[in-house]
């Protein structure tokens, strides 16, 4: 008769036991899928029109430096892939039309014109992303503060902050860089 204690002990020992017999069976495969899992994120894609087509898995989009000056101008440069910020009323997204924002460097869908409110700040604003598959959060200690910086999942472009001082119903301001964005306007 087993008690507790021992019973606990030999349940681990058999989970591990079989996770070893595993890996080494397969070794390569363990490796691949870890590296699947580095090279792969699961988005929510949307149409132009920002109808919801559903969740997939996509490769994460990886550019060299040079690749990315050449795909984006200076200011989109510095903005998403040295986290740069633009000078507050310089951006362009300005705009009260009804569309997508979509992410500069790799096209995945980020906000809605549904979520955008004037924050007064000059940046874009938004209350949600699009789906929160599509965006990152990382604590940002940068500048002697404490922010949550907010970066594209499919390429980890730099987009802005999110704080806590947004409307209902979430109370919280994706303070947006408009040179991280790319505006698709509702036909």
């Amino acid at each position: 008769m087993l008690n507790r204690r021992q019973f606990f002990r030999n349940s681990v020992m058999a989970v591990a036991g079989v996770s070893l017999v595993e890996w080494l069976r397969n070794p390569i495969s363990s490796q691949a899928k870890a590296n699947e899992d580095k090279d792969t994120v699961t988005i929510i894609q949307f149409s132009d029109a920002g109808q919801k087509l559903g969740p997939t898995r996509v490769n994460r989009v990886r550019k060299t430096e040079s690749e990315w000056k050449q795909q984006l101008t200076a200011l989109q440069f510095e903005v998403t892939r040295k986290a740069g910020t633009e000078r507050a009323f310089s951006g362009q997204y300005d705009i009260h039309d009804r569309g997508l924002y979509r992410c500069i460097c790799c096209d995945n869908a980020l906000f809605s014109s549904d979520t955008k409110f004037d924050s007064g700040t000059g940046w874009p604003s938004f209350w949600a992303p699009i789906a929160k598959e599509n965006v990152r959060t990382t604590g940002d200690s940068s500048l002697d503060m404490s922010r949550t910086a907010v970066s594209c999942t499919e390429c980890e472009a730099h987009l802005g902050h999110v704080f806590d001082d947004g409307p209902k119903p979430t109370y919280l301001r994706y303070c947006m860089n408009s040179a991280s964005l790319k505006f698709v306007k509702h036909g």
